[in-house]
């Protein structure tokens, strides 16, 4: 059987990327397709020796920097990948990657990290957070949004199965696209993060520094509580912002981008790992649960199947600062024993993840099968 694995970028190792691997680890043999790759070097090690195809995207002026740029061109270089001599095309899609052409005998499985959340049910927000919510260039935007729900909602059709991340998921893919789909979590490599007894005194953030992640709430949280330490970890836009937000504040690190090694053991030892973001999943919660981390996270979206309150954490009901001071008032007078918090993350484990993805794809050669 030949499996083409199709993703939609390459540019940094966040979530969707951890996914992609253990789909590789599930299907050595796989060819990878993506809009851009400009992973670098020191990040694709568990690449290994796998085929990268990238689009016509990779070759634009200013691709590596500006690719979201070219939004627009997405539809149609995720069509021209040649897709004809594989058996089974796997697509790990949050934006166009579920959008490939494939033929009547081959099997599309889409797992899918989320619909394009600026395009479908975010759409305002994400408009206003990039400040184009009004004037000439806003109407352009929202034109070129609609032009991709459409095409978004037509290559849906092409999916034989869909997968979903959790069980949120679930539901915008069926708001969006009408379609059942399946609920696997996202692999966790446990042992990677491995249970940590004896922690440390400070508090930890760790993701894309982006707005959605919301690190600005916890960072004005923060400035109001100096006597609790917080160290924020990840690059992104919102970097600049962050520091400038922490300036004078001897209790909070903004400490950017740091190795492998380093993010392990910031996370084994934190007291607690807080998370503001209206998450899809959130993968990066359960890498602190396994840690015997508990997670104090807003009470929305993924989080409500990661964490289960009281036993690995606790929730905040708003994305405010003062929501997160009274949740960490609230964790400083609670116990969550490491063992119970490690417990927890144990459902998200990969040999859980490659068993239930062979299911469904054998469930979709099957029915292809039987048409």
């Amino acid at each position: 059987m030949k499996v083409a694995l199709v993703h939609d970028w390459l540019t940094i190792n966040g979530g969707a990327e951890k996914v992609l691997e253990s789909l590789l680890k599930l299907y050595p043999q796989a060819d990878v397709f993506t809009l851009v790759d400009f992973l670098p070097e020191s990040q694709r090690g568990w690449l290994k020796n796998t085929k990268v195809t990238t689009s016509f995207i990779q070759k634009l002026p200013f691709a590596k920097s500006k690719y979201t740029h070219f939004f627009p061109l997405f539809p149609y270089a995720i069509e021209q990948f040649d897709l004809t001599g594989y058996d089974v095309v796997i697509s790990s899609s949050y934006c166009a990657a579920k959008g490939v052409i494939i033929g009547p005998r081959q099997v599309h499985v889409s797992y899918c990290h989320s619909p394009a959340r600026y395009a479908w049910d975010l759409q305002t927000q994400y408009l206003k957070e990039s400040g184009l919510s009004k004037g000439f260039v806003s109407g352009v935007a929202r034109y070129f949004l609609h032009k991709f729900r459409n095409w978004d909602l037509r290559s849906s059709f092409g999916v034989d199965e869909f997968i979903a991340n959790s069980g949120f998921i679930k539901k915008r893919i069926y708001k969006c696209y009408k379609r059942k789909a399946h609920v696997i979590y996202p692999p966790v490599n446990l042992d990677r993060f491995t249970l940590e007894h004896n922690k440390d005194n400070y508090y930890l953030a760790a993701s894309r520094l982006v707005p959605y992640k919301r690190f600005d709430i916890i960072v004005d949280a923060f400035k109001q509580m100096p006597d609790r330490h917080l160290k924020v970890i990840g690059s992104g836009p919102e970097h600049k912002r962050l520091l400038e937000m922490a300036e004078g504040c001897p209790n909070i690190e903004i400490l950017g981008f740091v190795d492998d090694a380093v993010m392990v053991e910031s996370m084994r030892k934190a007291k607690a790992f807080v998370f503001a973001a209206e998450e899809d999943f959130g993968i990066v919660s359960v890498e602190a649960q396994s840690c015997g981390t508990p997670v104090i996270a807003y009470g929305k979206g993924g989080s409500l199947e990661t964490v289960s309150e009281g036993v690995s954490g606790l929730f905040f009901p708003e994305q405010t600062a003062s929501a997160v001071i009274a949740a960490v008032n609230e964790f400083e007078e609670q116990d969550f024993p490491a063992e119970q918090v490690n417990g927890n993350a144990m459902k998200f484990s990969e040999a859980a993840f490659h068993e239930n993805i062979e299911k469904v794809v054998q469930k979709a050669l099957d029915d292809n099968a039987n048409l």
